[in-house]
């Protein structure tokens, strides 16, 4: 099995880091569960922490598919961000417990390096959602936009994460709520 693929190579990761958690996986129990060689998963992924952000990626990409769809048009700018965050969490949703996981993994004392490219992939990920939710705005008003979602988002992620919600009928109303906030109100109309 010399052609593994990166996608299999990542659900194996994820299916054995769920019976052990994701700081225990060791990437040769990956490989050994695949017959193959470690040189085959660095063709891919060239560390751990890559596992970790192509997971995230897909997220992202079922977000940017949601935004495809034709009746998200129709909606108000609010619910095209609620619909998209949505997906992006519904993606993340079969290994909840795992994402929480990653994501102090990303956050050790000693992964300053990874932290640094968290950040980068929180303003991609917000850019992206800005996108798919269409939304318009320019210098200070695109500003105040990027800001108050990119705070919306880690506050939305942080409590899906504490608070499982399978359905995520308690994450739309928390974000109902929020996006009827003054500032955001203001930003988004």
């Amino acid at each position: 099995m010399s052609d593994t693929s990166a996608a299999l190579i990542l659900d194996t990761a994820l299916s054995l880091a769920e019976a052990r958690g994701w700081e225990r996986l060791q990437l040769y129990e990956v490989a050994d569960a695949l017959g193959i060689g470690l040189d085959a998963i660095a063709r891919h992924y060239p560390d751990k922490d890559a596992l970790v952000d192509a997971w995230f990626a897909r997220a992202e990409q079922a977000m940017l598919e949601r935004a495809r769809d034709e009746d998200l048009a129709a909606l108000l700018p609010a619910e095209r961000l609620e619909e998209l965050l949505v997906a992006w969490l519904r993606a993340l949703e079969p290994h909840h417990a795992l994402a929480g996981q990653m994501l102090l993994y990303k956050l050790e004392p000693g992964h300053l390096h990874l932290q640094l490219g968290g950040l980068h992939s929180l303003s991609r990920v917000v850019q992206w959602w800005r996108a798919g939710a269409r939304l318009r705005g320019a210098w200070l008003n695109r500003i105040g936009q990027e800001c108050l979602l990119s705070g919306l988002f880690l506050r939305t992620f942080c409590r899906w994460l504490r608070r499982p919600d399978p359905d995520l009928a308690q994450t739309r109303r928390y974000l109902r709520r929020r996006f009827e906030s003054a500032p955001l109100r203001y930003l988004l109309h």
